[in-house]
């Protein structure tokens, strides 16, 4: 199967990569992508790094210091000043 690379600039990273490890063209963009797509796999997803943060936050903070969420507290939210 043939492979053409169009851009310059990549081709010619390409090329450096080949000539550093001493392969040719195709085995450096086969290694090259292999090893993108493992970073990839290894970064944590969007949801992983909500819920992270979520749980960190939770456990900053002290419950026993918060104030009560009581009906005068939710009906002060709604007072027009």
């Amino acid at each position: 199967m043939a492979f053409h690379i169009k851009n310059a600039e990549t081709d010619a990273l390409a090329r450096r990569v080949a000539k550093l490890r001493k392969v040719g063209l195709t085995e450096a963009v086969h290694v090259a992508l292999e090893n993108e797509l493992a970073r990839a796999k290894a970064e944590p997803s969007e949801i992983d790094t909500w819920v992270k943060f979520v749980r960190d936050f939770r456990a900053s903070g002290n419950p026993e210091k918060g104030l009560p969420a009581d009906k005068a507290f939710i009906d002060s939210l709604y007072e027009d000043e």
